[in-house]
C-alpha cells in the first residue's frame, strides 16, 4: 500500500533565500530576528528567534547542547544584540533542539527560563534519565508493539541520550499559560498552546506584526511527530493533535506569517492546518484497511509513512503508529487482542 503524493504546495514563502549558514540572521519584522542553528540528523537545523524587549532581547528556542552551538551563540550576541542584554529565554516544546542550551543561556545572562508547566517538568524528568536507568515497563511497551530482541537491545543502548544534549536546566522557571500576554517592546505577544506533538507546546502570536512563532506545532513541509511513549503508554495524542489543529484554525487569523522551528517562514496557516488534519485522517483510513488482518504497531508503517522506515526513524515511527492505533481503537474502529507473549494485535471491526 502506498500513500498518494500530496497536491502542489498551497503555501507561499516570502524568502526563497532564507539564510542557511548557522548563526546568520534575517530581520523578519521590526524587532524580530530569525537565525538558524545546526543540529544532527535529517532536519539538520533549527530556527531560533530574537525578539526585542525594550532595552534587551528575548531568545525563543536555543539549539542542542554542544560547544559548537555555544560558540555560535557568542557570535550571535556580538553581531545582533547591539550591546543590549538577553532578558529572558523561552522554549516552545521540551525537545532538546529547543531546550538544549536553555540552562547555559539562563546562567550566561542571569535570566529566567520561560516554559509551560508540563513541558518544563517533563523535560526535567527526561533529562535526568541515565543510560543505566532503562525501565522494565518501557521494554514491555516496545515488546508489546512488536519489537524483536535486536530492537529492544537498540532501545537499551540509546536510553538516556536525551539528557546528553541538554545543559543542566535551572531549578526553577517562569510558567507560561495559554492566553497569557507578554509585553515586549510595546507589543503584545499572546501565548497559544498546542497539544499532541508535545503535551503543552507554546506558540507566540503577535497581532500587531501579524506573526506566529509556531515552534514544531505547525511546520510547512513536514508533519510533526505525534507519538505514544512508554512514559504514558495509554495516551491518545492524536486526538489532542487533531483538536489543536482545529482550535488553532478558529483562534488565529489566516493571514499570519508563520515562523516555524524548521524549514522556511510561510503564509497559509489555515491551509497548512487543514492539510495536517487531512494527512492524519487519510492515514487512519489506510490504517483501517490494512488492519483487515491482525497487525502489530510495527506492521502498519506502510499505511502512515510514504518513505521506507529506516533504523533512525524506527522508534518515532513506532510511537506514531501506536498513536493512530489508539485513536482508532477509542473510536471503536479497531479491536485489540494480546497474544501469550504480550504483543498487541489490532484488527478492524
Amino acid at each position: 500500500m502506498s500513500i498518494p503524493e500530496p497536491p502542489a504546495d498551497p503555501l507561499s514563502y516570502p524568502w526563497k533565500d532564507s539564510p542557511r549558514e548557522p548563526g546568520r540572521g534575517r530581520e523578519i519584522a521590526d524587532g524580530v530576528v530569525g537565525l538558524r542553528l545546526a543540529m544532527p540528523g535529517r532536519l539538520n537545523h533549527i530556527n531560533v528567534w530574537l525578539l526585542r524587549d525594550d532595552d534587551g532581547w528575548v531568545i525563543v528556542d536555543t539549539g542542542i547542547n554542544s560547544e559548537e552551538i555555544q560558540e555560535c551563540w557568542e557570535g550571535i550576541f556580538e553581531e545582533y544584540l547591539d550591546g543590549r542584554p538577553i532578558t529572558r529565554v523561552i522554549a516552545t516544546p521540551l525537545h532538546n533542539d529547543h531546550t538544549g542550551q536553555a540552562g547555559w543561556l539562563t546562567r550566561r545572562w542571569g535570566v529566567e527560563l520561560h516554559m509551560s508547566r508540563t513541558e518544563f517538568f517533563m523535560c526535567k524528568v527526561m533529562a535526568s534519565d541515565g543510560p543505566q536507568d532503562v525501565p522494565e515497563d518501557a521494554i514491555r511497551f516496545y515488546r508489546r508493539a512488536g519489537f524483536e530482541k535486536q530492537r529492544l537491545d537498540g532501545y537499551r543502548r540509546r536510553f538516556g541520550t536525551f539528557g546528553a544534549r541538554i545543559s543542566q536546566l535551572p531549578a526553577g522557571y517562569h510558567r507560561l499559560s495559554d492566553g497569557e500576554i507578554l509585553s515586549l517592546d510595546g507589543r503584545k505577544w499572546r501565548v497559544v498552546v498546542g497539544r499532541g506533538h508535545s503535551p503543552e507546546h507554546v506558540c507566540l502570536y503577535c497581532p500587531d506584526l501579524k506573526l506566529l512563532i509556531s515552534g514544531d506545532q505547525v511546520l510547512p513541509r513536514i508533519t510533526p511527530n505525534v507519538s505514544v511513549n512508554p512514559s504514558e503508554p495509554h495516551a491518545n495524542p492524536l486526538r489532542e493533535w487533531l483538536r489543536s489543529c482545529a482550535q488553532l484554525q478558529e483562534a488565529l487569523p489566516a493571514d499570519l506569517l508563520v515562523l516555524p522551528a524548521h524549514e522556511d517562514p510561510f503564509y497559509g496557516l489555515h491551509e497548512r492546518l487543514q492539510g495536517l488534519i487531512d494527512f492524519h485522517e487519510g492515514g487512519l483510513s489506510r490504517l483501517r484497511d490494512l488492519c483487515s488482518e491482525p497487525r502489530r504497531a510495527v506492521d502498519v508503517f506502510p499505511a502512515l509513512f510514504k518513505r521506507q522506515v529506516n533504523d533512525m526513524m524506527f522508534f518515532a515511527a513506532t510511537g506514531e503508529s501506536i498513536a493512530h492505533l489508539h485513536y482508532a481503537l477509542e473510536e471503536g474502529q479497531l479491536e485489540l487482542e494480546e497474544d501469550a507473549e504480550g504483543v498487541a494485535w489490532y484488527r478492524s471491526r
